[in-house]
């Protein structure tokens, strides 16, 4: 059983209040949370938007994770780095990270736990799962061992000390050589299967800067501050550059491949036990590369140039 108690600083809704003051519990954690009464205000139930006010006592009471039951799958793994607490792994796109409605089995999960054993902090279905990147995008993924190693990934996620530096190619041609999108995100009002920037969302934050320039594509560079589901795909939508090939928040018109071009290309945190700082770079997809070199040609640039 996990047992957490703590004060209210400042007036929020709860389960924001509960996700950003304990690293090892999600908002849609807490959310599940309170609907099933494990989180109480003063001792009594609450709703996930209740704002408790300030000195209200928050309990917390967590039933421990129940066995996993998941398959172990024989997949073959690219792993750059692994001890023993990390696992770095460079995911390729179109695998999905953990099973879900419609993806049971065959996930990195799967493959990961055939590999070694993994943390329990997430519970049956995404025992080390730290942070995760959408099915179509590649790129680096850190995976917790054990316990401790996912409680110290989290809090270095919650403190924003990790580096995650993706490469995206999106339509259009920026006036600017880089800049920051700071819009809040959530579901969107209008389709459930999406997220928006919406008012009452969580904080989101993504730095960018142009890599080179194509005409009706630009190659740029996003650094995450915060990591919201979709946070890349959407805030590149916003400012009407979504990212190519993006089936969900991009034109129709757009550069073929299997999905958006979009990869986590650095990845850097500090080693759980040792302290060491530990930075990662894995290179585009093959598809990716291929079309960059092509958009290159086009526009007369270097094609053997490194992405």
């Amino acid at each position: 059983m996990q047992i957490e108690d703590f004060t209210v600083q400042a007036v929020a809704r709860l389960d924001k209040l509960v996700a950003e003051t304990v690293p090892t519990i999600s908002r849609s954690q807490a959310k599940n949370a309170i609907e099933a009464g494990q989180i109480t205000v003063d001792g009594q139930p609450a709703r996930p938007k209740d704002k408790p006010a300030v000195g209200a006592q928050i309990h917390i009471e967590l039933p421990d994770p129940q066995p996993l039951d998941l398959t172990p799958e024989n997949i073959p793994l690219d792993i750059v780095y692994e001890d023993d607490d990390v696992i770095v792994v460079n995911k390729p796109q179109g695998m999905v990270v953990h099973p879900a409605p419609g993806h049971p089995n065959h996930t990195l999960v799967n493959a990961l736990l055939y590999h070694s054993p993994l943390s329990s902090i997430n519970g049956t279905l995404r025992p080390g799962i730290v942070h995760r990147i959408d099915k179509d995008t590649s790129g680096l993924l850190m995976v917790a061992k054990n316990d401790h190693a996912h409680h110290s990934l989290s809090e270095q996620l919650q403190a924003k000390t990790n580096l995650r530096e993706y490469v995206a190619i999106v339509h259009g041609n920026f006036k600017e050589e880089e800049g920051v999108i700071r819009a809040p995100l959530g579901r969107s009002p209008k389709d459930r299967k999406k997220q928006a920037v919406v008012a009452d969302g969580r904080p989101a934050v993504t730095h960018f800067r142009v890599l080179e320039r194509y005409g009706t594509y630009t190659l740029i560079a996003c650094r995450l501050e915060t990591g919201r589901t979709h946070q890349i795909r959407v805030h590149m939508a916003y400012i009407n550059h979504p990212v190519a090939g993006d089936p969900l928040y991009g034109p129709k018109k757009t550069l073929k491949g299997e999905g958006q071009f979009l990869h986590a290309r650095e990845l850097g945190f500090v080693q759980p036990t040792t302290g060491e700082q530990l930075d990662f770079t894995a290179p585009v997809p093959a598809h990716f590369a291929a079309v960059v070199k092509k958009l290159r040609r086009e526009a007369g640039l270097p094609v053997d140039k490194a992405i």
